[in-house]
């Protein structure tokens, strides 16, 4: 930077294209230390900010001269603008997901349509200030007299100061975290290292190189490979088969998570049929949202397949070609079950008319096959009365055993109700979000006793086991002050956590009730699932564990690095004891870590590599 600094009198090009540069930076280190919630441990966390960004913004805001021997004005602004845009972009995204947008969500945005309730929702009048600049950047481009020439000399030094601040900011990234690209999931501490120009250019490149891995593979390293998966059944519990040969009907539970069960607001019960329901169920109280970018598709892929999601985008718009040994494939192995999906949207929200027809199932119920009209759907789609009203009468016509799921969709952001739906009173917090989240959450569960009674009058109750699972969380951590205020509770890593916590019910008519504390993910209900339908989970190729026989100490591990274990937590790379909360040394968690990063890559190697299709059907 010193370098080129001493070329401004010479080159007031280069002088205007660094200043300009220089406003850009600022406004990215500003919303990486405003926007963003990056953990900062460290005054060395600070420097990594610092200087991720300056040498990637330097190199792109030189192309306005590159192919020239002047700066071009136009094309700088053109820079400065998408720049702004793209920061702006990121920030939208991180407010709701908590999360670094990825190459792959951006190419399959259509599959998250609806968004623009959602959009506003996540926008402040602060956001004005980002653009603020733009005018005053125009003003100075466009009405500045000055000549622009940029000799080649000058050039070739700007571009060699522009590389050596990103090799700087590369260096010092891998000093912060050995693992920062072997952990490339970790996107919080990518980008806390390199910055964010420089995160969204390593994502792409991933990107880039994730079709050569199918390619590369070879049977052998496939099969050497899925060993891992082989695992032996941990025992039978008496509970083993006392489903077997039962309709099953698993329902999806959008964005429902599991503080609402038995929390009252406003003296009344938000889940008052789920509180009842739990009471003859076998009622899993620790199980965490495992989801990444790709969400309820996410929650599916691990219930069907036991495989974890992908570290950006979604299985089922990245790899819906791939081979997988899942749920309806091994039912139809087992008991020639038929397999059906019931979804309120259309069939192409989020690829599912080409990934379920992969995943093995017969029969998708979708929007086409509904009535759905202005006054019946919210949203993203049908609303959850109608839904279940309208799948009972298709239920009627399914083979039996048959294996039925249920997405829901009412409950979703930004928790919208017409005042016909509304069964309980908003809360009173500070964040609008969390007081409709409360309404939404108890429209879902008018449907589902409604459903239920339906499903007892048609006679298809008693022999039917039912799986009611949240799927992912509902109020991101924008909105979790407004949770905790609504919980009475203080914001601590433990908390925070725990917020992560969904539903996951098992109900058997005739079965009593007992509450299942084992700590477990969505990944876990396929496997546990099996043991109570009989089916033995040896060369399953699953990464899940029967929750009723799972060690608790085994790490329920996230997408993104982090876990949660029988003593620990480790979230954005501190290590915290699950009892007090109190911040630890790394080398508590460190025996659990090895075990996140050899499952975490090795399924990616598995989806990536489209490994199964070496082995299914061979055993």
């Amino acid at each position: 930077m010193k370098r080129l600094t001493e070329h401004f009198k010479n080159s007031p090009g280069i002088g205007l294209t660094l200043l300009i540069t220089g406003i850009l930076w600022l406004k990215t280190v500003i919303v990486c230390f405003a926007g963003f919630n990056l953990n900062i441990q460290s005054f060395f966390d600070v420097v990594l900010i610092l200087t991720g960004s300056i040498g990637s913004l330097i190199l792109v805001m030189g192309l306005s001269f590159y192919f020239g021997e002047r700066v071009n004005p136009y094309v700088l602004f053109g820079l400065f603008v998408a720049g702004t845009g793209v920061l702006y972009g990121d920030l939208l995204y991180y407010r709701f997901y908590n999360d670094f947008v990825s190459a792959p969500v951006l190419f399959q945005f259509a599959n998250v349509g609806g968004l623009s309730a959602s959009t506003v929702e996540l926008m402040s009048l602060w956001d004005i200030l980002l653009f603020i600049d733009l005018f005053v950047v125009g003003w100075l481009l466009f009405k500045t007299k000055t000549d622009f020439k940029v000799s080649k000399e000058i050039k070739k030094k700007y571009i060699a100061s522009g590389a050596a601040l990103v090799v700087l900011a590369v260096s010092l990234g891998l000093v912060q975290s050995v693992h920062l690209f072997s952990d490339s999931y970790d996107r919080e501490q990518v980008v806390k290292s390199l910055g964010p120009l420089n995160y969204h250019v390593y994502d792409i490149a991933l990107g880039l190189g994730a079709p050569l891995q199918r390619l590369m593979m070879t049977e052998a390293e496939a099969v050497e490979s899925i060993e891992y998966l082989q695992q032996q059944d941990p025992g039978r519990t008496e509970l083993f088969g006392i489903a077997e040969g039962k309709n099953i009907v698993l329902i999806s539970l959008e964005s429902t998570q599991d503080f609402v069960i038995n929390k009252k607001v406003n003296g009344e019960e938000v889940t008052p049929f789920l509180n009842e329901l739990i009471q003859d169920s076998f009622y899993f109280n620790q199980i965490y949202d495992q989801t990444a970018q790709g969400k309820t598709s996410d929650a599916e892929f691990m219930m069907d397949t036991s495989l974890y999601p992908l570290p950006s985008g979604s299985v089922f718009v990245r790899r819906p070609d791939n081979t997988f040994h899942s749920l309806p494939q091994i039912l139809k192995e087992e008991n020639d079950y038929y397999a059906a999906t019931f979804h309120g949207n259309v069939d192409t929200f989020w690829n599912r008319d080409v990934m379920y027809e992969t995943l093995g199932y017969d029969r998708y119920f979708s929007k086409e096959d509904y009535k759905v009209t202005e006054n019946n759907s919210v949203n993203y789609g049908l609303k959850d009365i109608p839904f279940f009203k309208q799948s009972a009468a298709f239920m009627k016509n399914l083979p039996e055993p048959y294996y039925a799921k249920f997405l829901t969709l009412t409950n979703h952001f930004p928790f919208l109700l017409e005042e016909e739906d509304v069964f309980i009173d908003e809360a009173q917090t500070q964040e609008d979000v969390v007081n409709r989240y409360v309404t939404t959450v108890r429209y879902l569960d008018e449907s589902l006793e409604r459903f239920f009674g339906t499903l007892k009058e048609e006679g298809m109750y008693e022999d039917t086991i039912f799986i009611l699972a949240g799927d992912h969380y509902g109020i991101s951590e924008k909105y979790e002050e407004g949770l905790n205020e609504l919980l009475g509770k203080e914001a601590t890593p433990a908390s925070g956590m725990k917020h992560k916590q969904v539903p996951l019910i098992i109900h058997i008519p005739g079965q009593e009730g007992e509450i299942i504390p084992t700590p477990g993910g969505a990944i876990d209900i396929r496997p546990t699932l099996l043991h109570l339908l009989g089916i033995k989970i040896e060369t399953r190729y699953s990464f899940g564990h029967n929750l009723f026989t799972r060690d608790s100490d085994h790490p329920v591990i996230f997408r993104d690095g982090s876990f949660v274990s029988q003593d620990y937590i480790y979230k954005d790379n501190v290590c915290y004891s699950k009892e007090s909360g109190e911040a630890l040394d790394v080398q508590y968690c460190e025996p659990y870590l090895e075990t996140v990063r050899e499952e975490l890559k090795l399924s990616d190697k598995i989806i990536f590599g489209d490994l199964l299709r070496y082995v299914v059907g061979e055993e």
